[in-house]
């Protein structure tokens, strides 16, 4: 059996220089054919992991609550690529 194709060329996505130089920070490196949104979710699946494990390090007491605020703080700015809409990380 063989595949049918439309004989459509898959899209092609130009990632920003400093979207990608963020990306980068985390191993991540798209190709032109990765779409933006796919990228997007990956990285924010990195940045709840490290929500998670702040949470877990604030139940066992590692710091006071008065800290817990701040922290969330400085793991949301490692992650500026998050605050952009995914059709932002492309050029236009």
């Amino acid at each position: 059996m063989s595949q049918v194709r439309n004989g459509a060329d898959p899209p092609v996505y130009r990632y920003r220089e400093d979207v990608l130089a963020e990306l980068w920070k985390y191993g991540v490196r798209p190709t032109e054919h990765t779409p933006p949104e796919l990228v997007r979710k990956f990285i924010n699946e990195i940045y709840k992991v490290e929500l998670r494990k702040l949470r877990d390090r604030y139940i066992r007491g590692e710091f006071p609550k008065r800290e817990y605020h701040r922290l969330v703080i400085q793991i949301r700015d490692k992650y500026p690529v998050l605050a952009l809409l995914p059709r932002q990380w492309v050029e236009a």
